[in-house]
């Protein structure tokens, strides 16, 4: 690897770590706790202001379970193909289980939200966070309470909402009949879905492709 692919790497890692341990669900916190780095120096190496050492590297790509080549950008090598099995959640206690529905890091990547059922309805407003990204969110089922900023969303099935994250945002189910289910999109660096809507029919000018002709005729 040359020199300026070398230094691209190093600078690209940060980010790459920052979107492992988000899609993880952990904390600086709890990431320092877990692996005796502290949490100024993650912040740092994140941030791109430290170089991670490979010892560090060993420890952050255990902890989130992501491949050295994915933290460093590079393809990995071809493996023999294997038996499609269903993802196992990230069980995060009695609050929350998130389903990966992409395996890479870095971009825009989608979890699949389930909230369980609760004994009673929050009496408090959720604990609001926030961080560098974009989201999008759709409800599958249940009713969510999403807390953006000032205001309370009360979000049923089909219902989409779109929002940066350096908003303070929270969510929590607000019935005690069942789970809640949700979609994630999530750019950690500012990442969004494009809507891209077909052509009208009978407008073929609004059509990038010139028109289909027959052989000796002329479009």
């Amino acid at each position: 690897m040359a020199a300026d692919d070398v230094d691209s790497a190093l600078a690209a890692m940060g980010p790459r770590l920052r979107a492992a341990r988000e899609q993880h669900g952990a904390t600086l916190t709890t990431v320092s706790r877990a692996t005796g780095i502290p949490a100024s120096t993650l912040s740092r190496i994140e941030t791109g202001r430290r170089t991670p050492t490979l010892h560090v590297l060993l420890q952050l790509s255990k902890q989130y379970g992501v491949r050295l080549d994915e933290l460093a950008g590079t393809p990995p090598t071809p493996a023999a193909p294997a038996a499609p099995r269903a993802a196992a959640p990230l069980s995060f206690g009695d609050d929350k289980a998130v389903w990966p529905l992409t395996r890479y890091v870095g971009g825009l990547h989608a979890h699949k939200h389930v909230l369980p059922a609760l004994q009673e309805t929050p009496a408090r407003r959720p604990r609001q966070v926030s961080h560098d990204g974009h989201e999008w969110l759709c409800v599958l089922y249940g009713r969510l309470w999403l807390a953006l900023g000032d205001h309370d969303l009360f979000l049923t099935p089909g219902d989409t909402v779109e929002f940066d994250t350096r908003t303070p945002h929270a969510v929590a189910n607000t019935s005690p009949s069942g789970p809640v289910e949700y979609l994630i999109l999530y750019g950690p660096q500012g990442e969004r879905p494009r809507p891209r809507t077909p052509p009208a029919t009978g407008h073929a000018g609004r059509w990038p492709y010139p028109p289909r002709t027959g052989p000796g005729e002329q479009p």
